[in-house]
């Protein structure tokens, strides 16, 4: 059957390796591995930033970091930057949010061109193009994200009061003589959540998915289900919280030559608080636990959601896309959060289940060909019949390899940035903020760290899957970090800023011939000249596809009156 529907789900800070069909030996989450028997489960998809800003505008732009340019949490998406909504919209598809996005809009951008910010298109500039039926990022209200989300309407309405139930009821719980325990305190994530768990945020967004769902309508449309957890505070409600204990948590993954003469960058990034904190044995060991709750609650709303859409009869005619913006070093590589780029961190759990017949041929299996997140956008459109748009979008479909085949010229590398002026290992390296780039550049077996005023890092994830140790020093490994440097570089010498005019249109009519046809005639020698050059390109603009007509009348638009 036809993909009619995309369920696009994300989490956030979502380890691949703490699922099941990940290979987790404790933490059973059936109901995505149930997803992965009927679909594909990528093993070697990486996010373009391993930070929650720039890697979810990347989801939602298809491209790279320094293309999009939202580098990291506080910084805009330029207005004007297409997004899925935007892509999907000609196509008569609803793009539809509930959950977190973290976009910053570009409200000085909207102001300069006149965009009113709570008018149709000013929403959609803020909200990365979806529709937003619920927009809960869940953050602090003084971070200036979310200063009163709907959740908190809702948990008013049970009675939890406060000028913020999200973070004094959902976030937090509560001592012996029954004192409030902020859940920002890492030491307190081994306690139970205030609320119970049909009123804790994962079920409430699930609820919110399916009123969406149930009042759709027959437009086709992309749901984008955005998770807040398992991200930080780590703190799940009973009986999530008693589940696991902290020897159900996989081994921390930590060497003591990494601390020794760790890379300048590493080094830093360890002296974060954070990363100080989850060396300590007794705060991993209350983190983890919750940690591991998060994610069988969310795996058991999975359940919940799975079975709505078979009740309605949506599983036959719903693409069901599962995913994380980024992983969660947990105390791996002696760091906490995520920001670098071992596989704890920049690799995420991608699991793709596509109703059309065409795929039936992969369901169950694992593909090992290397994808990244700005590929979801291209392959959206694809299931919507859109044409490709290489010039807008850096990702590609990856349609054909869900349907059994690899195209030949599949991509032989994985790039991720990360902008750290805005992290104390700026202030602790003494770097300008403009040199503050890390680039990943991975080929399935060597990882190399391009670090601006830094000798590089390598790792080889063949023969050190743990990637302990940094060979970018070795002089004997000089050729594969001048092959992968190179690689960098050609990737680096392909800007994609020409959004505006595809390279179909440039390939099917020569653009000179366009401007003659407007008026301007440039270089000809008489009107013989001119009927006969006009004459031999007229076949190749009838013959040309919808797509390319269409953006040859956006580039040159007819003059005449």
């Amino acid at each position: 059957m036809s993909v009619r529907n995309v369920l696009f789900i994300m989490c956030d800070q979502l380890r691949r390796d703490h699922l099941s069909c990940y290979g987790h030996p404790r933490l059973q989450t059936p109901n995505l591995d149930a997803l992965a028997a009927r679909g594909v489960r990528f093993d070697r998809a990486y996010v373009q930033s391993p930070v929650c800003g720039p890697s979810r505008m990347s989801f939602y732009t298809g491209r790279y970091v320094h293309a999009h340019g939202a580098s990291w949490n506080m910084v805009p998406l330029q207005v004007g930057t297409m997004t899925l909504g935007d892509h999907l919209r000609p196509y008569g598809v609803r793009s539809v949010l509930v959950g977190k996005t973290h976009m910053r809009a570009d409200y000085p951008g909207m102001a300069r061109l006149g965009i009113d910010p709570k008018g149709e298109i000013g929403v959609r500039v803020a909200e990365c193009g979806f529709e937003p039926y619920v927009r809960d990022d869940g953050i602090h209200p003084r971070s200036g994200h979310d200063p009163d989300p709907e959740y908190n309407d809702y948990l008013r309405a049970q009675g939890y009061g406060g000028d913020n139930p999200w973070e004094d009821w959902a976030n937090a719980a509560e001592g012996v003589d029954g004192e409030l325990l902020s859940g920002w305190f890492l030491k307190h994530s081994s306690r139970p959540a205030r609320v119970p768990d049909a009123h804790s945020e994962t079920p409430w967004l699930t609820r919110r998915a399916m009123d969406f769902i149930r009042g759709a309508g027959d437009t086709p449309w992309l749901l984008h289900l955005s998770y807040i957890k398992p991200h930080w505070p780590y703190i799940v409600p009973e009986p999530y919280a008693s589940m696991y204990r902290p020897e159900d948590a996989l081994p921390v993954r930590r060497a003591a030559a990494e601390r020794e003469a760790p890379h300048p960058v590493l080094g830093a990034f360890q002296q974060h608080r954070v990363s100080r904190a989850f060396t300590e044995d007794d705060v991993r060991d209350a983190v983890m636990p919750a940690y591991m709750g998060l994610i069988k609650q969310i795996d058991d709303q999975m359940g919940v959601l799975f079975g709505f859409l078979a009740e309605r009869g949506l599983l036959d005619s719903t693409m069901i896309v599962f995913t994380s913006d980024h992983g969660d070093y947990l105390g791996d590589h002696w760091l906490g959060e995520k920001e670098l780029f071992h596989e704890p961190s920049v690799g995420i759990p991608l699991i793709i289940c596509d109703p059309d017949a065409r795929a039936d041929a992969t369901r169950g299996t694992a593909c090992t060909q290397l994808a990244e997140a700005i590929d979801l956008a291209p392959t959206f459109l694809d299931v919507f019949g859109g044409w490709p748009q290489p010039h807008q979008l850096d990702g590609r479909s990856l349609r054909p390899l869900l349907f059994g085949e690899t195209p030949a010229d599949w991509r032989r590398h994985v790039v991720s940035e990360y902008d750290y002026a805005f992290q104390d290992a700026r202030i602790t390296l003494g770097t300008a903020p403009i040199e503050c780039w890390l680039r990943m550049i991975f080929d399935g077996r060597w990882k190399y760290i391009h670090a601006e005023g830094f000798r590089p890092m390598l790792f080889d994830l063949e023969s050190d899957p743990d990637e302990f140790i940094d060979l970018g020093a070795d002089p004997a490994l000089e050729p594969v970090r001048a092959r992968l440097h190179e690689a960098l570089f050609a990737w680096a010498r392909k800007p994609r800023q020409r959004v505006t005019v595809s390279d179909a249109m440039l390939e099917t009519t020569p653009v000179q011939r366009r401007v003659a046809e407007s008026g301007v005639l440039i270089g000809y020698r008489d009107e013989a000249d001119y009927a006969a050059d006009i004459a031999q390109w007229r076949p190749l603009l009838a013959s040309a596809n919808p797509l390319v007509e269409r953006t040859k009348r956006t580039f040159l638009k007819d003059r005449k009156p």
